[in-house]
């Protein structure tokens, strides 16, 4: 019985360190918001790999996002000290999800946005080829701007 508590603490002591040197997005996220629960289902995240209902795509980190770009996309505070992702990924249009959904509709997910607030992860999916541009105008007037998802862990 010890034996089993004992490698219970260690392999628990190895994922808390793996969690945390891969970022603040690693790990298994359960979808909360009626679009993740209805699209995407339940996400995970790794170094270098995004996991969509059991489908892995690879992700790279393009840049940190400081809080006033991060507040632009999701309802955040601007005045605190959380900051966000941006990573570039591709997902094709023609990859179906739940309910034979897509993220982007008829355009590929080429932009990600991701944002840690407590035991909540925010994605932002974006379909353009250009890099989006993190003012509260140009979200609110953005056509590729693809959809907003919330996960708890």
């Amino acid at each position: 019985m010890q034996a089993k508590r004992l490698f219970r603490v260690i392999a628990g002591l190895v994922l808390t360190s793996c969690l945390s040197a891969t970022g603040q997005e690693a790990g298994y996220w359960r979808a909360t918001s009626s679009t993740a629960q209805s699209i995407t289902g339940d996400v995970f995240f790794s170094e270098g790999k995004l996991v969509i209902n059991f489908s892995p795509f690879p992700i790279v980190l393009a840049r940190d996002l400081p809080p006033a770009e991060v507040s632009a996309v999701f309802d955040a505070d601007s005045n605190t000290n959380a900051k966000g992702h941006l990573y570039k990924l591709d997902i094709p249009a023609t990859k179906k999800f739940l309910h034979k959904n897509t993220l982007c509709g008829s355009g590929d997910a080429q932009w990600l946005v991701a944002y840690v607030d407590g035991r909540t992860l925010n994605l932002a999916f974006f379909s353009s080829q250009k890099p989006p541009v993190f003012t509260l105008d140009a979200i609110q007037n953005s056509t590729d701007l693809c959809g907003i998802f919330s996960y708890a862990r």
